[in-house]
């Protein structure tokens, strides 16, 4: 491959050209970073939405999960101290969702730990999705692990709009921490989302020992899949998982992500999730100019998340609206 600038990098995105990984590797590697951040500032203020995108979860059902990734807690292989609950009430998940929509925040997700829901579990979603609605004009997502295009659609019907499924890293990186399930059975999951009429949210955690290479090949393989909401969690190691003394990355190379991220994806809404609580105050606000425009607010499933007031006032001095 001939050496390619960043200005010939510009011109393509500019012009809806889709950058490669092999052109993105080259730049990441010759370039300065302010200069890769001030690219994707400039991609972010005309090519993304400057709405920013809010959303937040709660833990339905925590604990006991059947599969052995390395970062999570929830997994029957981590000796984390962790609360272990089944399936939540219809009213302690439709409060959360109301105070939630309270605070104006646009979405709200049920997440439950496992492989995947049974089929009673999914009957009782169906129905704490439609007490919500009953209650609430928040929109709703959900994140119930590898569901069948039934389940999907049984969903859909009952009231969730959005469907989540993280591919974690990069397809050739996951076998390295998972061996339970595989990428390939959550990108089904995803495609039987879209079959169904649901959009689809999926993203993944970085700083779990990947490459940029892979990082790179992780962002190809989401845009393959027109990915519009894609979740970035910074690895916050955790006591008694396999991952939990994994050296933190460093922040540039948190906004160096970021900035690849916006650049092979002009248009979609990256997510700030898990782990931001890691980073200064300044980092945040910078990670939010190179491009990320959404997040993921409150607390996150075992682990603390942000304060929802000071989240809305970073993100209006990061240039975004509400």
């Amino acid at each position: 491959m001939d050496n390619i600038t960043l200005k010939d990098i510009e011109e393509k995105v500019f012009n809806d050209i889709l950058v490669t990984e092999e052109e993105m590797l080259q730049i990441v590697e010759t370039t300065q970073k302010e200069d890769l951040y001030n690219l994707a500032i400039k991609i972010t203020k005309n090519k993304s939405s400057l709405h920013f995108d809010t959303c937040s979860i709660i833990n339905a059902k925590s604990g006991k999960c059947s599969e052995n990734c390395k970062w999570c807690s929830q997994s029957i292989y981590s000796s984390s101290k962790i609360d272990v609950y089944n399936l939540l009430s219809k009213e302690e998940c439709c409060n959360l969702a109301a105070f939630n929509e309270a605070q104006g925040i646009n979405r709200f997700s049920l997440v439950t730990s496992g492989r995947r829901l049974t089929p009673s579990e999914v009957d009782k979603t169906c129905e704490i999705v439609k007490y919500i609605k009953s209650k609430t004009k928040i929109n709703l997502c959900a994140s119930l692990g590898l569901l069948s295009e039934d389940d999907l659609r049984r969903l859909k019907e009952a009231g969730i709009s959005r469907y989540h499924c993280n591919l974690e890293t990069a397809p050739s990186y996951f076998p390295s921490l998972c061996t339970t399930h595989t990428t390939e059975q959550k990108i089904t999951t995803l495609k039987n989302a879209v079959k169904v009429g649901l959009e689809i949210c999926s993203g993944g955690i970085i700083g779990m020992g990947e490459t940029m290479k892979q990082r790179i090949e992780f962002a190809a393989k989401l845009r393959e899949l027109k990915v519009q909401s894609i979740p970035v969690n910074i690895l916050n190691p955790i006591k008694g998982t396999p991952l939990e003394n994994q050296q933190p990355l460093s922040e540039d190379d948190i906004l160096t992500t970021v900035a690849v991220f916006r650049i092979m994806m002009p248009n979609v809404f990256l997510r700030f999730a898990g782990g931001r609580i890691l980073l200064s105050k300044s980092t945040m606000k910078k990670a939010m100019e190179i491009g990320i425009n959404s997040a993921i607010v409150g607390d996150m499933l075992t682990t603390i998340g942000c304060d929802i007031s000071e989240d809305k006032t970073l993100i209006k001095s990061a240039g975004y609206n509400l």
